[in-house]
């Protein structure tokens, strides 16, 4: 088993930036990388970025492209940098690890282990 706990969310201003972690624990030789996600009220759960742990090839929505970047280091954390957030971007922001090579990295069925989320507010 994988352990995952986002922090790092907050209440800031359009235009403010935030940092996100998201510390493993447990089984983490097994992960292969880690997805951020994210889910609004009412909306359903949208794939934000994700790195490889293995080569540390990133991906990213289109909708946060220049704005976010996904980043490691080598004690098993991950992060999301945002800048220029917007009041769109106000949802729970959700870490996710994956074991497995295959599949696409923007589909949530190929993480195998999910964090609690961290609530993300954006005011205008």
């Amino acid at each position: 088993q994988v352990q995952l706990v986002a922090s790092g969310g907050g209440l800031v201003q359009a235009g403010d930036s935030l940092r996100l972690s998201c510390a493993a624990s447990g089984r983490t030789f097994s992960i292969y990388g880690m997805g951020w996600f994210r889910q609004a009220p009412g909306k359903e759960r949208e794939f934000v970025a994700a790195i490889s742990w293995i080569n540390g090839n990133t991906y990213y929505a289109d909708f946060v492209k220049g704005r976010f970047a996904a980043s490691r280091d080598n004690a098993k954390s991950t992060f999301l940098q945002m800048n220029s957030l917007q009041p769109e971007d106000t949802a729970v922001y959700i870490c996710a690890a994956r074991d497995t090579q295959s599949g696409s990295w923007f589909s949530p069925s190929v993480y195998a282990y999910w964090g609690q989320g961290t609530q993300v507010t954006v005011s205008s």
